[in-house]
């Protein structure tokens, strides 16, 4: 499964090399064209399509992570985080730090050892620190150094029934169901971009929209599911097994009304179950995307995950089909 392989990667915001190459190395048997540019963007063309469609679907390769700021004289490491992510879900996890993924793993005082008013906060992340077992800094400089990558120590596993658990959901699901569009000879000829650096404010879409200048383009996403204990129903804003979540607008742009009916239209004439996305903060490719050059109608379709911007997600496998199925029959229906 293509999600299983790109959500084992490591791909934090600017470092998304080797989640490109797993891409290009699926897709390279394929009558496509592949091109990158000086950002990391993979653009992906199917031959003889006709450039007249205009019509661009993207998913972004990177994923929060950290980055290493200083080594201490006890040989720990202190971090900043890369993209948007809660430090209450950072101690004590396992994480792979640097190129060679060195193991490590986020420390912090032991409760035996915290005043009762520490007890009753939150962590911050200068109260955190990753611990590779080095004794000083002199033998942790041997192993890592300042700026090195770190990513979540996490497994794809299948759990329950038809649900998957790992890491890099949002947006790596994203990309798998790209994948899946490309390399199905039913579907209609499109311009598709696996998108760079999204989490640090989508700077990969907006120089590949102003490279490709499309019509239109769907922004294929990983989004926060909120149907877990202490959520009232109303206040959630996506639910697994309800299929996939169309945007009306998020923090970052407005969906184009005439793409959004053509979303709800198709899955409503297919039979495939959809939801709203309920929650309209936060933001995606697709606000860069619609504000480049004169601007770009942009719609935004996602599959719902659990606890996502953590070393664990949770989907369920029907709502990555019943995404592939719409996007693709939409496709079908304006290509």
């Amino acid at each position: 499964m293509f999600l299983e392989t790109l959500s084992n990667l490591p791909g934090v915001s600017g470092d998304e090399t080797r989640v490109r190459r797993a891409i290009v190395e699926i897709l390279q048997d394929q009558p496509l064209v592949l091109q990158c540019d000086t950002m990391g963007n993979l653009y992906v063309r199917k031959k003889g399509s006709a450039r007249d469609s205009r019509i661009m679907l993207t998913a972004h390769m990177d994923e929060v992570g950290l980055m290493v700021v200083a080594v201490e004289k006890s040989g720990h490491l202190k971090f900043k985080p890369v993209g948007s992510i809660d430090s209450r879900v950072l101690a004590a996890k396992r994480v792979k730090v640097g190129p060679d993924a060195i193991p490590g793993v986020i420390g912090v005082k032991a409760v035996h050892l915290q005043k009762p008013g520490e007890r009753r906060k939150p962590f911050t992340e200068d109260q955190l620190s990753i611990d590779i077992g080095a004794s000083s800094r002199e033998e942790a400089l041997k192993y890592v150094r300042v700026g090195d990558y770190v990513t979540f120590d996490s497994t794809f596993t299948a759990v329950g029934e038809g649900y998957f658990r790992g890491k890099a959901f949002d947006d790596r699901v994203g990309c798998a169901v790209l994948l899946e569009l490309l390399l199905d000879p039913d579907t209609p000829p499109f311009d598709a971009v696996f998108t760079v650096q999204e989490e640090i404010g989508s700077r990969g879409a907006l120089v590949a929209a102003y490279k490709l200048q499309p019509q239109r383009a769907l922004v294929l996403e990983g989004t926060a599911a909120a149907d877990t204990p202490g959520i009232e129903s109303e206040q959630s804003s996506t639910v697994l097994g309800a299929g996939p979540a169309i945007s009306i607008m998020d923090s970052s742009v407005i969906v184009d009304r005439e793409m959004l009916r053509e979303l709800v239209h198709t899955a409503e004439a297919a039979g495939i179950p959809y939801q709203y996305r309920r929650f309209t903060g936060a933001s995606t490719d697709a606000g860069a995307i619609a504000l480049s050059r004169e601007g770009v109608k942009a719609a935004v379709v996602s599959v719902p995950c659990r606890y996502i911007h953590s070393p664990h997600g949770l989907l369920k496998e029907s709502d990555f089909a019943h995404t592939v199925a719409l996007v693709k029959n939409w496709l079908q229906g304006v290509g």
